[in-house]
């Protein structure tokens, strides 16, 4: 069930070869991560919803890393936009999925949370500064 849930296979998003667009199906694999997450711990199956938080981290840590191997700077790119658009309004869907869960799974959730979060923010800096890394 879980794998119907998915909109993409995360090795087949991988396989795109345009940096941008793998960045962009990444980000759709992680909004589809997090609503498979949601439904696994409504049916009360922790462990496919934590498999699918995991699909989620992976899929942003790949978008962005597309992102940077594209060689584009952020700075008036409406992929880096796109991006920095998607994971926070991945962050607020986590955010209120943390508030649903049971305090023993919230750890989880919030770790997840915040390493979007982590991304979010680089994704921000990189479009404000025009891509130079802070020192």
């Amino acid at each position: 069930m879980l794998a119907i849930a998915l909109a993409f296979d995360l090795a087949a998003v991988k396989s795109e070869p345009n940096a941008e667009r793998r960045s962009d199906r990444a980000l759709e694999n992680a909004n589809a991560a997090m609503d498979a997450a949601r439904a696994a711990y409504d049916r009360g199956d922790i462990d496919k919803a934590g498999d699918a938080l995991d699909e989620l981290k992976e899929s942003v840590d790949l978008s962005y890393q597309s992102l940077e191997d594209s060689g584009k700077t952020p700075r008036n790119n409406s992929h880096f936009k796109n991006a920095e658009k998607a994971t926070r309004a991945l962050l607020r869907r986590l955010e209120s999925f943390r508030d649903t869960v049971s305090v023993a799974e919230r750890d989880a959730v919030e770790a997840v949370r915040g390493h979007v979060s982590e991304i979010h923010d680089e994704l921000l800096n990189g479009i404000m500064t025009n891509g130079r890394k802070r020192k």
